[in-house]
């Protein structure tokens, strides 16, 4: 089963100049966020990526291009250097195309431009490419396999700090409520499609506003409501956040690593209108 990783978004909220990395290759520790994620998808056996590239493009293609394993995994060296035995290996077993699919393109143009890359996969997965979790995927793709829907896609709490004011026309406030508490979830980044999401997928199109919603009015899309571990890194604040826990060690999203994973966070049970999606023209 492919995954479709879109890699080609500006991230604004993460530049610090013209010249910055695109999102997906910025560092959580000594590997790229993308990494991590196909690290992810890899350790449930999908392991056949699709990178759909737009902005700082040749630094994806560059990082795999001159990949070295010895970053992130044991070995041996011998002859001074001249032989090295790798004890374990991260992408000898992956199998990555990239391709282009231009700088200002929505999410769902960019995965119509990769589809003749899918080849005969009736399923596939998709992800933003800047979003981490350790929900149970192959658990997500049998409970969507069981189903008729074209799509699903993983809902979240949301991770925001910010507070939801409440009050009357005349300016009287009457509550203050932090979002996070709230009883509504949003569209956390991880997706299983069937090949019938491209029949409500127009060209120029956004995949989940557009797409999804068509198909959710049909009765066709589905939600997996996910309650453990799950983070984005749309900006420094929480990048930072990440290394940190990295750094300590502290690592649910490394499911490969079989490592501890913290309580889960209840969200309650939602329907399709409940999902609040996250704003993002293109990833």
């Amino acid at each position: 089963m492919k995954v479709v990783l879109f890699c080609g978004g500006l991230g604004m909220r993460m530049r610090s100049g013209p010249d910055s990395l695109p999102k997906p290759m910025m560092p959580i520790g000594s590997r790229p966020v993308l990494w991590h994620i196909m690290k992810y998808y890899a350790h449930f056996g999908h392991t056949e990526f699709v990178l759909a590239l737009g902005h700082g493009a040749n630094a994806v293609k560059d990082y795999f291009l001159n990949y070295s394993e010895t970053h992130s995994n044991d070995f041996v060296l011998t002859k001074g250097g001249e032989h090295v035995e790798l004890l374990s290996s991260d992408i000898s077993e992956w199998r990555i195309t990239f391709v282009d699919t231009g700088i200002d393109t929505a999410i769902g143009e960019r995965l119509r431009r990769v589809r003749r890359f899918l080849d005969d996969d009736e399923v596939f997965l998709a992800n933003y490419g800047d979003v981490l979790t350790d929900a149970p995927m192959d658990r997500i793709v049998d409970d969507f396999l069981a189903t008729d829907a074209v799509g699903s896609l993983m809902a979240v709490a949301p991770q925001d700090s910010f507070h939801v004011v409440r009050y009357d026309p005349d300016g009287t406030m009457r509550d203050l409520e932090p979002v996070a508490d709230m009883s509504m979830c949003i569209n956390g980044g991880y997706f299983v499609l069937r090949q019938g999401i491209f029949d409500y997928l127009n060209e120029g199109e956004d995949l989940v506003m557009d797409a999804c919603v068509r198909a959710a009015r049909d009765g066709r899309f589905r939600v997996h409501p996910h309650t453990g571990f799950w983070a984005p890194m749309d900006t420094l604040k929480e990048r930072s956040a990440l290394e940190e826990m990295n750094r300590v060690g502290d690592r649910p999203w490394a499911v490969w690593d079989r490592g501890g994973r913290p309580a889960p966070r209840r969200v309650p049970e939602v329907e399709i209108g409940d999902v609040v999606g996250r704003a993002r023209a293109t990833a």
